[in-house]
């Protein structure tokens, strides 16, 4: 699979609506990656993620509204409730990942170098298509 050019158009793989939720996700994932980074001055690791976690969500919740799923027709109340459920699943997928691997697996094989910080980026990336259809036919339908 791949993309292809039909007539001055570009044809992607996958549905636009699922392209837009991963650009969306992976911007808000950078602010997430980012701000931990920055929280991490100030606080130990766990509390980081947490805060992180908090900064991308938002972020990800204003995105997704505004950009992704423009035909959903649940009240606002409802869309919040929702979209924070199933990231707090998301966030607790993350959490487990980023834990494991920097404190038990990178440790194991002596993988040092930045360790929380790529465990964190690989805990990030986990719950894309869990989240994605979570919002598509929870959140946002």
């Amino acid at each position: 699979m791949g993309i292809a050019v039909t007539k001055g158009k570009l044809r992607l793989p996958i549905s636009r609506q699922l392209f837009r939720f991963l650009l969306a996700g992976g911007f808000a994932a950078c602010v997430n990656f980012f701000s931990r980074i920055v929280l991490s001055n100030w606080m130990p690791y766990t509390a980081a993620i947490f805060g992180a976690f908090v900064c991308g969500l938002l972020t990800a919740f204003v995105i997704n509204r505004e950009l992704v799923f423009t035909e959903a027709a649940k009240p606002l109340r409802h869309q919040i409730f929702w979209f924070v459920a199933i990231n707090l699943a998301a966030l607790l997928q993350t959490l487990a990942i980023s834990l494991l691997l920097a404190w038990v697996v990178f440790p194991a094989i002596g993988f040092d170098r930045h360790a929380e910080t790529v465990a964190h980026a690989i805990g990030i990336g986990i719950p894309v298509i869990t989240s994605y259809v979570g919002h598509k036919y929870i959140t946002f339908r």
